[in-house]
Order: structure tokens, then sequence, then C-alpha cells
């Protein structure tokens, strides 16, 4: 997964601040569509920065593609999963399957939220800068000049 952000600092342990402006779901076209009022979202994100990009720089990064999986599958099929064998348990034991079901679809929503401060917790970089973008491709078209 590639996406293109402006490098906001650079830490000298090799990383650096990344700003993101995440465009909502109709990619921020408000005026073709008569203004539905969504909001854009700003992320910053610790990325990798071996390319050497200077703040201000518009870089591009890639990040791994197993975590946001993980993530999808823990926040979609975890409610759903959890809510039919809960439905079919009770059904089977002769109890209301919908009450149960309900319980177990509440249990997965806080099974979500621990996930979700876990992987906060953590704090790793999922992301590295790869190369400039934009305005800034001439910087790696020199560097590699210099190089050589």
């Amino acid at each position: 997964m590639e996406q293109v952000v402006r490098i906001r600092e650079v830490y000298s342990d090799g990383t650096a601040l990344a700003v993101h402006i995440r465009q909502s779901a109709c990619s921020g076209d408000c005026h073709k569509c008569s203004g539905c009022g969504a909001a854009q979202e700003t992320m910053l994100l610790r990325v990798d920065n071996p390319i050497g990009a200077a703040p201000g720089d518009l870089v591009t990064i890639t990040g791994e593609t197993a975590p946001v999986l993980k993530a999808a599958a823990v926040l979609y099929l975890a409610p759903l999963v959890l809510f039919f064998l809960g439905y079919l348990a009770a059904a089977a034991l002769g109890h209301s399957g919908a009450l149960w079901g309900g319980a177990a679809f509440i249990l997965s929503i806080c099974l979500i939220f621990a996930y979700d401060r876990r992987v906060a917790k953590q704090k790793t970089i999922l992301y590295t800068a790869t190369a400039f973008a934009g305005e800034n491709r001439k910087k790696t078209e020199e560097k590699g000049d210099h190089n050589g």
C-alpha cells in the first residue's frame, strides 16, 4: 500500500514524522455531489526515513498490508462470527438465541477495544519512505547523479 505524505519532522534515529490527510470515501469532491460535509482527517505517522527526506518534503511511503488486513478481520469478522456462534449455541441448548447472540456481539465489541489498545501501545513503525514524490522527484534524481 502506497501513500503520499509530507514530512513534518526528522529525528536522529533515522525516522520522521509525516502528515497524511485522509480523504473521505468520496475523495473530497463535494462540489460534484452537492457537498456531503465529510471532513478530512489529518493523521500523523512515524515512518522510517532511509531516503533522507527533510521537513517539508513530499514523499511516497509504503506500508505492510498484513496488519491492516488483521485489523479489518478483527473489526468486521469477530462481531459477526461471535454473534452467530452465540446464537447457534444458545439455540442448540434451548435458550433464546437472539439474547445470547447479542451478548456475544457485545463481547466482541469489548474484544475489539482491547485489541485496539494493545495495537496502540505497541507503536511499531509500519511505514517506510521509499521515494520523493511530486515536486521533490528531482531530489531523487540529483542524489542518483551524485552517487554514480
